[in-house]
């Protein structure tokens, strides 16, 4: 008997470049992800289901089992704070980097090495935090879930955190890059309990996948 296998993948842009990678790890399947309404697919081989779902909760689907593996990006690995899950390999795609901003005229006479007390506007609040706790610094964060270059253009916020990846977004709001908090990139990762109980046909499936990144 055949081990029956998900694989939960985000929507957006880890789904559109995780659909090729999975292609070359000889995994397709049988419907257009990107068109289809359906959010459980099948693929070319019988055990392998996708499911398709937000970014953020990719990371829970895996702790609790509803889906064996998982693609997500690291930084919602690094705001997830549940355990039962392996992070077992860097798939090398979406790629960008986590950054603190500010607006121009701000950065040109700012030196990271005094900041005292910022007030950040971000959806990686937790991120954030241990960043700054790390650092001695304290924050007021403010959460936000989308737009966040918005915040120091309208006084919400004096900076921000978010994911950058050309930079043109903050440039276009006159805001620059300031510091770096991470490389962001999508990882695998599977079920604590799916590794034991699933072992070969895991295995067997991580090493497809190991071989298509590399």
């Amino acid at each position: 008997m055949t081990t029956a296998l998900n694989i939960a993948l985000s929507k957006g842009r880890i789904l559109e470049e995780g659909l090729p990678l999975l292609e070359r790890a000889g995994i397709r399947p049988t419907e257009n992800p990107l068109k289809s309404r359906k959010l459980i697919l099948d693929t070319n081989l019988p055990e392998v289901k996708l499911t398709i779902i937000r970014a953020a909760d990719v990371p829970t689907y895996v702790q609790f089992g509803a889906a064996d593996l998982g693609i997500a990006g690291k930084d919602v690995l690094m705001e997830y704070e549940g355990d039962g899950l392996y992070e077992l390999l860097d798939l090398k795609i979406a790629r960008c980097r986590m950054m603190v901003a500010e607006p121009k005229s701000l950065a040109s006479r700012d030196d990271p090495d005094s900041w005292t007390r910022l007030r950040i506007a971000t959806k990686y609040v937790k991120t954030t935090q241990r960043h700054f706790a790390a650092k001695g610094i304290q924050t007021d964060i403010i959460k936000l879930y989308g737009s966040m270059e918005l915040a120091p253009l309208v006084g919400l916020s004096d900076r921000i955190v978010d994911l950058v990846d050309t930079g043109n977004t903050l440039k276009a709001n006159g805001l620059a890059e300031v510091e770096h908090i991470a490389d962001i990139s999508a990882w695998l990762v599977a079920n604590r309990a799916s590794m034991k109980m699933k072992q070969q046909a895991l295995k067997s499936l991580v090493n497809r996948l190991e071989q298509a990144v590399a």
